[in-house]
């Protein structure tokens, strides 16, 4: 149970705050909802309270550094599918909200960056998982964000 003022991130939104607590009618039943705004663009969602794939609390700092460690490793294959493939395999990725699963993606283009030019939704995804990624470990970690930008992008310095 999240509290108003409590950080939540939003699976596809990436990090918001919770503003407030509101209970709503639907026909003959009625539900609690966190009404969280997101801190990257200031849009407002609300996400039922009982919800299980609705929002969860920022990431642990023990997963901060696993996520840091997959950024490093760069030994994996890179997916040479078409960009269209990719892109949808991706998209599903970043949608579950999980900091790891938006670290591999972010590792997956960086990579393939460096082999050759990444389209333009690729290139807009690469940008909203690095920042997906910085907003949360900024939070979690009380670091200023582009401070952790800087720090996600010194795992791919050797590559430049």
């Amino acid at each position: 149970m999240f509290k108003i003022g409590d950080y939540a991130v939003c699976p596809g939104h990436g990090v918001g705050q919770v503003c407030d607590i509101q209970e709503k009618s639907t026909g003959t039943s009625s539900s609690q909802f966190y009404i969280l705004k997101i801190l990257s663009n200031g849009m407002t969602v609300m996400v039922p309270t009982n919800s299980k794939d609705g929002i969860r609390a920022l990431v642990p700092s023990s997963e901060i550094d696993e996520v840091y460690s997959l950024l490093s490793n760069h030994e994996v294959e890179v997916d040479n599918s078409t960009w269209n493939r990719r892109y949808r395999e991706y998209m599903l990725k970043i949608k579950t909200g999980s900091l790891k699963e938006i670290a591999e993606v972010l590792r997956a283009l960086f990579l393939l960056k460096k082999i050759k030019n990444l389209s333009f939704g690729e290139k807009k995804m690469l940008d909203q998982c690095k920042d997906l990624i910085a907003q949360e470990i900024s939070l979690a970690n009380s670091q200023e964000k582009n401070e952790v930008k800087t720090k996600i992008d010194s795992h791919f310095s050797p590559l430049a």
